[in-house]
């Protein structure tokens, strides 16, 4: 029993040693083996962050570019308020000329339609009372005075 329990003894001891070896030489290596997993994790990370900066930079100048043009928008919105009475102010002064323009279209309208109807009235009153010994010639006048009435009456209708 003595002999088995020395060799049981022995085995339990060189496991031990082992292990104590093992740790040491793992709390020895410890630095230099965090220091490759250091490495090796930054070399691995390194470029898809380089990557995201790169991004995130050009994210933050568009950014800046649609803040400023926002900024610019709103500056202009403002400034249009106070043109409201400006806008009102056109608007009147539009209307007023409207006006005038259809004043100054019905008077021209009146002058045109009583000076073409007392022309061609004048003109048939004469010749009916130029020719009266000639009753067919005055009533062929009559007639193609009547009808040149006609033609400019239309004629201005039209162009209205």
């Amino acid at each position: 029993m003595s002999f088995n329990s020395d060799s049981e003894l022995e085995v339990k001891v060189r496991k031990t040693t082992e292990r104590i070896s093992e740790n040491m030489h793992i709390v020895a290596n410890e630095p230099s083996l965090a220091f490759y997993r250091l490495q090796e994790h930054v070399r691995k990370a390194l470029n898809p962050m380089v990557d995201r900066k790169v991004e995130v930079h050009k994210l933050y100048q568009e950014l800046q570019g649609r803040c400023y043009d926002i900024e610019y928008g709103v500056c202009a919105i403002k400034s249009m308020e106070n043109a409201d009475e400006s806008f009102k102010n056109i608007q009147n002064h539009l209307k007023n000329a409207i006006f005038l323009k259809q004043q100054l279209k019905y008077e021209e309208s009146r002058k045109k339609k009583s000076d073409s109807s007392s022309v061609y009235k004048r003109l048939s009153a004469h010749i009916t009372l130029d020719l009266p010994d000639l009753p067919e010639f005055s009533d062929v006048v009559r007639e193609t005075a009547n009808r040149v009435e006609s033609m400019m009456s239309k004629a201005t209708h039209s162009a209205n």
